[in-house]
């Protein structure tokens, strides 16, 4: 980059917060680039586990952005259906390099009409919904298609980033960022994607939370039925 970077991150009540702060910590890292964290108002967030995160722009007041990048999370279901955050989303993707998310935040992208022909994934409960908006989801930890970079479920927003930073930056930054991370994962269990466990305990874990995943299924087709009007 020849210019200084602005990255936005969307902030709303009850999101995943690894699903902003993992991508936040990687791109805070990168040189020169300023990271905002966007919500409606100034007054702290409360993520779906209590961490509050205090934003630092608004909706009316955000600068011009390179990145935007949506984050997921149960907060996720109420923004399909919030015209005053789609609208901030179309607005700042008109003129970003890259429109990003992270989790079901794709969903919320597409809600927006900004994954419609592009290639796109997301938490894995949910992946199927994307093509109700008009995206082709793909069971990938990261996927681009053209400038859409779209991360799979949490823990996927660290390799998300990195891709990002990677992409704007060059692979050497991308390396001295992970590498400031010490970020060399060796999970205890295999167990951390649908490739690596077995039918019946993905369907156990999906039946599990069956009516969380109803409810945004809800709210997926609602903003289906909006973008085709």
């Amino acid at each position: 980059m020849t210019s200084p970077l602005s990255i936005g991150l969307l902030l709303f009540p009850k999101l995943t917060q690894l699903d902003l702060t993992g991508p936040y910590e990687v791109f805070a890292r990168a040189p020169g680039a300023t990271v905002h964290l966007i919500a409606k108002s100034l007054d702290p967030v409360a993520a779906d586990r209590g961490l509050q995160i205090v934003p630092t722009t608004t909706y009316a007041s955000c600068p011009a952005l390179d990145v935007i990048c949506v984050p997921g999370g149960p907060g996720q279901i109420g923004l399909m259906d919030d015209d005053e955050t789609l609208d901030f989303l179309r607005k700042v993707a008109a003129d970003a390099k890259l429109i990003t998310s992270v989790c079901t935040g794709s969903l919320v992208l597409g809600a927006a009409g900004l994954l419609r022909g592009y290639k796109a994934t997301s938490h894995w409960s949910s992946l199927d919904q994307l093509s109700l908006l008009g995206a082709t989801p793909v069971q990938e930890r990261v996927v681009r298609d053209r400038n859409r970079i779209t991360g799979a479920g949490v823990t996927s927003g660290i390799d998300f980033a990195l891709n990002v930073v990677a992409d704007l930056y060059g692979r050497e930054v991308a390396e001295d960022v992970q590498f400031q991370l010490e970020y060399d994962p060796h999970p205890p269990f295999d167990a951390g994607s649908v490739k690596q466990v077995s039918p019946e305990f993905y369907e156990n874990a999906k039946a599990h939370i069956s009516g969380f995943i109803a409810r945004r299924l809800g709210a997926t087709e609602r903003a289906a039925a909006k973008l085709s009007n």
